[in-house]
């Protein structure tokens, strides 16, 4: 059987019926949608507006969510969603589903922490790809220290008013809300909260940041708060406990990015191996010489290693004992092995991995985004120790 993208997916007892069937619906989907378009997409720089309904109606935007508010829940587990990252990174440009995936950020903050009326008023336009919703954490002195966030709410009567900024933000031009970290109270954790901020308040203005090394057809933004009013009942959780809604949020975060980089790891085994059994060198195939050989073994090797964590993760996730020490850990393992499997691709398809409009050619350059994006490896390694007590 030869080595691809399907045959060198571990198995997993957790499948059923419903999983297998929910994978042939997405890729059907993504092969006539997204796959077609995906160069030209990251090349303009942007995913088209008509998007967003198509992966609604798919069943992709509403995956996890409470069917009260358009979602599909009943029946849904881990599995269906590590299905979705997947099937999304097989497109091999990361810009497409970070950008219409952004939801997954932005959202659940509201649907686990805000009002009844934040829910109704946000989630059905959201997961019906009518309006778009972004998360608002990093700024431009912060980085991942989410504790020293600078951008203030100060009360005044029923309303807060905002005044910062927030940058990197994914989907932040489309955005039609931002879930949005800010400062009520004391210095540090404990004086954080989460506001749900419309982006057509006055005094809210923001720019795009199109020059990227990698995701290219992703809306990435910096966002302004100049003495912009919020009313007060947008809070998204109660005054200054903004930081556990961040941390139970980056959970979810950092485990769809690992198990979309284990899947573009895989990506980049597929486009090896078929290269190194087409192309002749030296009288025989690239497949035939050793050290090839060894390359495309040490990059099955650790996609098993990442497979097997990620697993593991969700099977806890599923019993109610996740670690989030674990899943930092597993974020950190991911992205090395996607680092690994780009970098000997590359090696291995030569020059015609250097040039644009290949799959390996994007994922390498999307490298170090997965690796820094939702906590750096060094965050998350330094968060593991303290989970587990050092």
């Amino acid at each position: 059987m030869a080595l691809d993208f399907d045959s060198a997916r571990l198995p997993n007892p957790h499948l059923t019926e419903s999983h297998h069937a929910w994978r042939q619906q997405l890729r059907r989907f993504i092969d006539a949608e997204i796959m077609p378009h995906a160069d030209d997409w990251d090349e303009a720089g942007h995913i088209p507006d008509t998007l967003w309904p198509k992966a609604a109606a798919v069943g992709l935007l509403g995956l996890g969510y409470p069917e009260a508010y358009g979602g599909t829940l009943e029946g849904i587990d881990s599995w269906h969603a590590w299905i979705a990252q997947e099937e999304l990174a097989r497109i091999g440009a990361g810009g497409i589903p970070a950008s219409l995936m952004v939801h997954g950020i932005g959202l659940p903050p509201v649907m686990f922490w805000g009002s009844e009326t934040m829910k109704q008023t946000v989630a059905p336009a959201v997961l019906a790809g009518s309006k778009h919703i972004s998360l608002g954490i990093t700024e431009p002195d912060g980085g991942s220290d989410v504790a020293s966030i600078r951008t203030t709410a100060v009360r005044e009567g029923d309303s807060f008013i905002v005044n910062g900024s927030k940058t990197f933000i994914t989907g932040g031009m489309r955005a039609d809300w931002v879930s949005t970290a800010v400062r009520t109270g004391e210095a540090g954790a404990r004086g954080i909260s989460m506001l749900l901020i419309p982006t057509d308040a006055e005094g809210f203005s923001r720019t795009a940041l199109p020059r990227k090394q990698g995701w290219w057809a992703s809306d990435t933004a910096t966002l302004y708060f100049d003495n912009v009013r919020v009313p007060a009942d947008q809070l998204i959780g109660p005054e200054n406990q903004g930081f556990w809604v961040i941390m139970t949020n980056f959970n979810r975060e950092r485990m769809a990015m690992a198990a979309g980089m284990e899947a573009m790891a895989r990506v980049c085994l597929e486009e090896a191996v078929t290269w190194a059994q087409q192309r002749q060198t030296f009288g025989k195939r690239l497949a035939d010489h050793q050290v090839i050989r060894h390359k495309i073994a040490r990059m099955k090797q650790l996609i098993n290693a990442t497979q097997s964590n990620i697993r593991l993760c969700f099977e806890s996730i599923e019993a109610d004992q996740a670690n989030p020490g674990d899943i930092a850990l597993l974020k950190v393992q991911a992205s090395e092995t996607l680092e690994y499997c780009a970098r000997e691709a590359m090696q291995i398809l030569g020059g015609m991995g250097y040039l644009r409009g290949n799959r390996v050619e994007r994922i390498y350059r999307e490298v170090r985004v997965n690796a820094i994006g939702g906590g750096s490896e060094e965050i998350m390694r330094d968060l593991a120790a303290r989970q587990y007590g050092l």
